[in-house]
């Protein structure tokens, strides 16, 4: 309730005796549900229009993984704006995803019901697993129950269904004003049938393809990886000393940390320019141990400071092979399997020597480790290993959710083409990122680098079990086998299907497996290529046309800088093949959560800190608030024994309760309300700027520096000025009386709808004193409100007042007296504008008389205090 001036009416009845943070959370989320508070008026942002609306593509959480403090990062960072646009007048369309599919997924659900994958076996509508529960680490393949491929998947819904709820608690303690009716699954019906219509016109437009190609191959989970999956890790290696023969009896030395691959070579390379080597070119070199003739060619990527200069292909070591291999167009010699094991015959075994496959019969079946150890031995007894072998560390590629080095191998995948291969379609990607609002705008630069560093088609296809199955068939020939060239596809209204177990368009499932018959592609979409949609996903793309065009493009997508590569990059591309358009205007990119040694808080590290007991023990304000203090794309610390950002949130939001209080408790008159007083005036002029910078931070997702400057005025105006009128607002009379409370109720109204984004639980609490309806989608501020209640440019007063009263006190604290201690005379000098607090100033000081002295700075002297008795 507010009077004709906008000034909270008096609600004596609604402030609690002693009003306390505690309790807040549980009481607040249960009324903004039941009131509606951030639900999507899809109505009202229809009749205002498509400008009327504020999307958020929320970032999916991985279900089956755990929430950490860098998720309570970066999506209070979201959520401050979208509080401020619902302020602003924005319809909110504000959805929460859940991101199921995947291999955490898979691997939780095997270890905690005890089972594995067959999709061989048929589907059991009756079982019922082995176990329920367990550590989630012990559970061995061999001692897991197999189970059909549709079994599993039911398990894996149904444990994602019991983190999702949890997910969900702890997002609303955390007060997220998501509009939890526009709630998906990355694995249900409509996340899946957006994924699979995108393939299909991607299948049809001919930007998705299948291919036999060297494959980055995670040989624990037996999947193949993406580029944007990797990372490098430090590993202990070491350099051997390989002895080629050349035909005039001499020897070529290389350098390699895989002698294990030497098998697979399939040529010598060097630096075109390197003169050691430049006679050699276009010859051939027989390989040790094997005796396989190798050519020595020559290209630029070839380093000639590293190890001899010179390098053996082999494919496929690193990526660098393939590099060679493609554009030298070499033969594909594989040798490791997709177990990690070298396999049992060498596809170059009929260009071995008679001792060279002896020797790959004692590697057979080895891991590459124990092929290594052994090769190594069988070069020493052959004098073929030259020198010492030299200990280093060096980079190695991961899976970035794998525990062992990746290998590559040569597999049959799918591909959705972005851009390496394209300069058209990676031209127009690079266009897109000019198009986005990046904040801080320096993260462009991370989306162009990626960009422009691809090096192969985005591989889509995962050989697991969980996840969206890609929607096509094979038919058989004669003999049984795939026509791989030739897929089956369903229609888009028969979506989604599976495959593995859906009968093929055109056939009857009697024909599954059989010769003319047909079989279903068991291989899964990577999550990207769902997580990819979700703007699509969550706005009914494809089967709500009014939502879709109201909402998309977005107006902000939120996330943190480590999946600027994966998930926004993919984003763009999948916006750019669909629709020819951006998927939103703006990227806010949160920065890294670090420890106290600046190192990043993640799992492999086990220095993360979860956030569960975080809000128990400082409450969700407070951490919201250390969330707010950082800016986009810049790194915070964090100590979790000396939490010091918290604990000031946890101060400010308490402070707010009870100065709040404190101003309610001064008498008011709705019917004499208004500002006449030069301080009270001046603070609301201060006040007006105040929201006019904040209002233009927010504008620019720049929070931490709103926060700022509303948390800097709150205290001046509790510290100083509350302290300045309190007994003027107490014992005053008239227009000076009312002029001071009129103030007070003006900037604390102000100062809540200020503060409401960031520490929304107390701020709704002190809102329920006096208003009806939430804080939550009341008006933001304006500098007009307080304008209008005589309001101009700041005169100076305040900060002057300020001055003085830090003046005031520092001469008692200087005389050893208490700040309650009378005053019987004192000077002020400073400019003559201070006459216009004077009686505020005498009596804050206890002061007698005050004389008032003209001048620049502002000085106390001359305090005399009054003689105790």
């Amino acid at each position: 309730m507010s009077d004709a001036h906008g000034i909270p009416a008096t609600g004596d009845s609604r402030i609690p005796d002693r009003p306390a943070l505690e309790g807040l959370e549980p009481k607040w989320d249960a009324a903004w549900a039941e009131n509606g508070t951030y639900a999507f008026d899809r109505a009202a942002a229809l009749a205002a229009g498509t400008e009327s609306v504020f999307a958020i593509d929320t970032p999916p959480p991985t279900a089956s993984g755990s929430l950490h403090i860098g998720h309570v990062f970066s999506y209070t960072h979201m959520d401050l704006a979208a509080r401020f646009n619902r302020m602003r007048g924005k319809h909110l369309f504000y959805p929460m995803g859940w991101d199921d599919n995947g291999l955490p997924t898979e691997r939780r659900v095997q270890n905690y019901y005890g089972v594995r994958c067959d999709p061989t076996l048929p589907y059991d509508a009756a079982f019922t697993p082995p176990q329920e529960g367990g550590d989630g680490k012990s559970s061995k393949a061999a001692d897991q129950q197999p189970i059909s491929r549709r079994n599993f998947i039911e398990l894996c819904e149904r444990l994602t269904a019991e983190d999702e709820k949890q997910f969900e608690d702890l997002w609303r303690k955390l007060g997220l004003s998501v509009d939890w009716d526009l709630t998906y699954r990355t694995i249900g019906d409509e996340a899946q049938r957006a994924a699979q219509r995108a393939f299909l016109r991607n299948l049809a437009r001919g930007e998705a393809y299948q291919a036999d190609a060297p494959t980055l191959w995670d040989v624990t989970f037996r999947t193949a990886v993406a580029q944007a999956e990797l990372e490098e890790r430090d590993q202990p290696s070491a350099y051997h000393g390989l002895a080629f023969h050349r035909p005039d009896g001499g020897t070529i030395e290389i350098q390699t940390t895989r002698p294990e691959l030497l098998p697979a070579c399939v040529a010598l390379v060097a630096h075109p320019d390197d003169e050691r080597y430049q006679h050699l070119f276009g010859t051939t070199v027989t390989t040790p141990l094997f005796g396989v003739e190798v050519p020595v060619l020559a290209h630029h990527l070839a380093q000639k400071d590293k190890g001899s200069g010179i390098a053996m292909i082999c494919t496929f070591g690193d990526t660098t092979d393939v590099t060679w291999w493609r554009e030298l167009d070499l033969p594909n010699r594989t040798v490791i399997g997709f177990d990690g094991r070298l396999v049992s015959e060498a596809p170059a075994a009929d260009l071995f020597t008679d001792a060279g496959r002896a020797a790959y019969a004692e590697l057979a079946g080895k891991t590459v480790f124990s092929a290594k150890a052994r090769i190594v031995e069988l070069l020493q007894e052959s004098g073929e290993l030259v020198g010492e072998i030299k200990k280093i560390q060096h980079p190695v590629k991961f899976f970035e959710k794998g525990d062992r080095p990746l290998e590559i191998v040569s597999t049959r995948q799918w591909y959705i083409v972005n851009g390496a291969r394209d300069e058209a379609l990676k031209q127009r990607l690079l266009d897109a990122g000019k198009q986005i609002s990046f904040h801080p705008d320096f993260m462009r630069v991370r989306y162009e680098n990626w960009v422009n560093g691809l090096s192969g088609d985005w591989l889509i296809s995962r050989q697991r079990f969980f996840g969206v199955p890609i929607p096509v068939w094979y038919p058989l020939d004669a003999d049984g086998n795939p026509v791989q060239g030739s897929p089956i596809v369903p229609s888009e209204d028969a979506l989604p299907v599976d495959p593995s177990s859906d009968t093929a368009p055109g056939y009857d499932e009697s024909q599954r497996g059989v010769p003319g018959g047909f079989a279903g592609e068991l291989d899964i979409m990577d999550t990207w290529a769902t997580s990819s949609l979700t703007p699509q996903i969550a706005a009914g793309w494809g089967t709500d046309p009014e939502l879709f065009g109201l909402v998309f493009p977005y107006s902000l997508r939120s996330q943190g800088q480590d999946i600027i590569r994966t998930w926004l990059f993919s984003t763009v591309l999948r916006a750019q093949l669909e629709e020819g358009q951006i998927p939103w205007t703006n990227a806010g990119i949160s920065g890294f959560i670090v420890d106290p040694d600046r190192k990043k808080m993640s799992k492999s590290k086990g220095n993360v800190v979860t956030p569960a007991a975080m809000l128990d023990d400082h409450g969700s304000d407070a951490v919201r608030y250390w969330a707010a203090s950082s800016r986009l794309g810049t790194d915070a610390a964090f100590d979790p024994q000396n939490p010091k950002q918290m604990k000031i949130g946890r101060r400010l939001a308490i402070k707010v309760l009870n100065a709040a209080k404190f101003v309610y408790s001064f008498p008011f008159d709705e019917a004499t309300a208004g500002v006449s007083e030069p301080l009270d005036l001046d603070v609301l002029a201060e006040l007006a700027r105040v929201v006019e910078l904040s209002t233009a931070a927010y504008e620019q997702f720049d929070h931490a520096r709103a926060l700022e400057l509303s948390e800097q005025f709150f205290w001046t105006f509790c510290d100083d000025y509350l302290e300045l009128v309190k007994e003027r607002a107490y014992t005053g009379t008239g227009a000076a009386q009312a002029s001071a409370v009129t103030a007070l109720r003006a900037a604390v109204d102000v100062l809540l709808r200020l503060l409401a984004p960031v520490i929304p639980f107390a701020t709704e609490e002190v809102w329920s004193w006096t208003h009806e309806g939430s804080i939550h989608t009341a008006a933001w501020p304006a500098a007009a409100e307080l304008r209008a209640l005589g309001a101009t440019e700041p005169s100076g007063l305040l900060p002057a007042v300020s001055a003085a009263l830090i003046g005031i006190r520092r001469a008692k604290t200087d005389a050893k007296a208490s700040q309650k201690t009378p005053v019987t005379s004192a000077t002020l000098a400073g400019p003559a504008l201070l006459a216009g607090a004077a009686d505020d100033l005498r009596a804050v000081g206890r002061i007698a008389e005050l004389a008032l002295v003209e001048a620049d700075e502002v000085a106390v002297s001359d305090i005399v205090l009054e003689e105790q008795a």
